[in-house]
This record gives C-alpha cells, structure tokens and sequence, in this order.
C-alpha cells in the first residue's frame, strides 16, 4: 500500500505540476521517497537507469532534430503539400493529412507528430476559415494518429525503444514484425476517423488560400540536408544492430550533424537561421528526470505485488491460446496505459512478461502486443501518455480547448476498434514469419 501511495501521489504531481514543478522533478521526487521509505533501494536505481538510458536519450535527441526541421519550415512545407494535393476536397485533405501525421510519427516520433504538426495545422485551417467544428475534426484526428501509428520502427515512440531494449529486439526483426501491423492500424485509424467526422468534414475548401509551400522554408541549407540525412539516419539504424550500438548514439551522432548544419559551424560568419539555443532550451530534457524517477516509482510498486500479479494473468491468458494471449496482453496494456500513463505501464507489462513462465512465441507476442497497447492505450485518457497532456496544452494556447469529458468521450469510441485490429494482425502475422 506504501508502494501505490506514492505511485499515485507522484502521478498526480506529474499531471498538476503545481507552481510550475516540471514533469521530471515530481517523478524525481517521488523517486526520493520510495528510496528513503525502503520501497526500493540504490541497487533498484542502477537497474532502472540501465533500462531507460538509452531510450531516453535516443528520445531527446529526436526531439532536437525535429525542433530544428520544425524552425527551418520542414514540417509546415510538407502540410501545405498535403493541402494543395487535397485539391479543394474537404474528404481528400482529412485522409491526406491522418497519412501525413502517420509518417511524421513513424519518423520523428508520436510527440513530434502530435507537437509540432498539429500547430500547422491549425494554422492552416484558420487560413482557409474553417468552422470549428471541422477544425477540431481535423485537430483531433492530427492527434490520434501520432498515436496510432507510432509502431513500425523502433524510434516511432518512447515505449518502443524502451520494450526493445529491454527484450533485445533489433531494430530489423522490429520492423518487420510492426510495419505490417502498422499499416493496419493505419487502415483502421483512417475508417473510424473517417466514420466519426464524416458529418463535419466539409466538401469544399479555397486552395488559392493557401501560400506557396516553398514560401513556408526558413533555412534552405536545413532544408536540402533534411531528406538525405533522414535516410542515412534510418539505414545506419538497420546496418549497425550487429555491432549492438546504442540507439542514442547513432541518433546523437544526426543531431550533431543537423545542428552544425543549422548552426553554420562549418561556415563561421555566415547568418544562421534556426537558434540552436531556443533549439535546446524547448529540448524536454524534464523527461531524463521523468523516466528515471516514475520508471523507480513503478519499479517498487512492481516489487510490492503488481509485477508478480500481472504475471500470473499473462500465464493465465496464455494458457488460453496466442490468440487469446495476444489480444488480453494489449488490452490490458491499454487500460494500465490510459489509468498510470503508457511510460511506467510499459515497464511493467516488460517485467511482468519477463516473469511470466510462457512458450517463446507467446511471449514473443506478449512483448509486441505490450507496446501496442502502450502506444494506443494512451487515447483512452488524457492522463495516458505525456504527449496528450502537451498536445491539449498546445491545443489551449491556440484558443482550442478539449475539455477531457470531450476528449474521453471520442477515445473510448474510436480507440477500441483500431486497438483490436492492430492486436489481430499481430496475432496473425508474428507467427506466419517466425520460422
């Protein structure tokens, strides 16, 4: 009970944050506690740290480098694309920009989809003056993608790096398992999404409203470097799973090259554009603190009962069929997720399936559907991930507000249906390719 009371005392802190205490320094708090209460000790701090270390870092430096797209125009060029491609069809854009917000997560991650499109976005509809209610059709479904969407690689989004460090899945064999799923979950997301707004999508919009897209590039230096970096970026992550090197150095080793690139480092007295130090300072370095802290809260919970009883429910479900198992583990991934936020749900569905006495397919499925009900889960509630809490921060600050009523009431009706396709081609398509 000591272990749940600072859990939830802590999550609480996170979410209120009061008098501007970040997310980082509440969880570190709470991490204090646990450590002067004996609910987990210096040794439990080493074992965190070499859990979530690396993925930590491969996260803020993927940040960095889409901060730095973001200040060069980058993102607001492709979404003036999207728009022109719409070609003033209100049911062309709406799939268009879910693809657009789709690729960017699979990329940038799901909190440089959700962050750094959805103001684009709006921008973008404010220009061509649409109604709110088509505004907030547009805004939601820019959010739920990024989450939906953020399982083909394994820098998609944090939870993955963190479930695939911790199970030793490299960066290939991930792919190739989640691609495919994604792909459904992608179909999934565009045919829910498209139900539930088919009423406020409008028909029409003016596309000479729109400026030109190369008029939205601020750092054409950026700019040229962004697509071959981007694509060496991605074959130096498959080529160098064999040497087993840190996901945050070769991300790190990008952020430098894009930030002497964006900074003119190799051209001293050359005007540079984007301000690598705002670059840094909105760089979420709370969440270095964060993961350490909350992953040490939930380590000691997961200590007290909650690791040794979610095992035994995995044995459980195993014991009927893959199917079963693989569709219980991500649904009740998804439910930890939405109730204690998708981070520290993650490492206790990882501990728990670590401990679960399975066949190795099963828990081969355990682990994937883990992350999918980690990375969906999370549109149940807003409490479910980081980034939904930022995203409705966003979204207030540009005069849109969700109330979380109005947030839960869309995600407990669209979210189902995605989750459950994407746990069944899961099911269906692990063990077709696992010899």
């Amino acid at each position: 009970m000591l272990a749940f009371a600072i859990f939830l005392v802590t999550l609480v802190l996170v979410i209120w944050q009061p008098r501007g205490l970040g997310i980082g320094w509440s969880a570190l708090g709470g991490a204090a506690v646990a450590l002067a209460t004996g609910v987990v000790d210096w040794a439990d701090v080493g074992t965190v740290w070499h859990i979530v270390w690396d993925a930590t870092f491969t996260f803020v430096a993927l940040i960095i480098i889409s901060l730095i797209l973001d200040e060069a125009g980058f993102f607001a060029w492709a979404a003036l694309h999207i728009a022109r491609w719409g070609d003033g069809r209100g049911r062309r854009l709406f799939p268009l920009i879910v693809v657009l917000g789709a690729l960017i997560a699979a990329v940038f991650a799901n909190d440089g989809a959700a962050l750094l499109l959805t103001p684009i976005v709006v921008a973008i509809l404010a220009r061509l003056e649409f109604s709110t209610g088509a505004a907030l059709a547009f805004i939601i479904a820019t959010g739920f993608v990024a989450d939906t969407t953020s399982l083909p690689l394994i820098i998609s989004n944090l939870v993955n790096i963190v479930s695939a460090n911790y199970f030793v899945i490299g960066f290939d064999r991930y792919a190739q398992v989640m691609v495919p799923v994604d792909l459904v979950s992608l179909a999934a997301t565009l045919l829910v999404l498209g139900w539930y707004f088919r009423r406020e999508i409008p028909p029409r919009y003016d596309v000479e409203r729109l400026e030109v897209p190369a008029a939205a590039i601020r750092d054409r230096q950026v700019f040229r470097a962004a697509f071959p970096l981007l694509i060496v970026l991605l074959i130096a992550l498959f080529l160098t799973e064999r040497w087993a090197i840190p996901f945050c150095v070769i991300m790190g080793s990008a952020t430098l090259v894009l930030m002497a690139i964006a900074g003119r480092w190799f051209t001293p007295g050359h005007v540079h554009v984007v301000s690598l130090k705002r670059v840094i300072k909105n760089a979420p370095w709370q969440i270095v603190l964060f993961s350490l802290g909350m992953y040490l809260v939930v380590y000691g919970l997961g200590n007290a009962w909650l690791t040794a009883g979610a095992s035994r429910v995995l044995v459980w479900l195993a014991g009927q069929g893959d199917l079963v198992a693989t569709v219980g583990t991500g649904v009740l991934s998804a439910l930890l997720a939405s109730l204690m936020n998708n981070l520290p749900s993650t490492l206790v569905g990882a501990l728990a399936i670590d401990q679960a006495q399975v066949a190795s397919q099963t828990q081969q499925l355990m682990v994937y559907a883990n992350v999918i009900g980690n990375d969906l889960g999370p549109k149940f509630t807003p409490i479910g991930s980081l980034a939904t809490l930022l995203w409705l921060h966003v979204l207030a600050g540009k005069g849109y507000r969700i109330g979380w009523g109005q947030y839960m009431k869309v995600g407990l009706v669209i979210t189902p249906p995605v989750l459950l396709a994407a746990l069944l081609a899961l099911a269906w398509w692990l063990p077709a390719i696992t010899p």
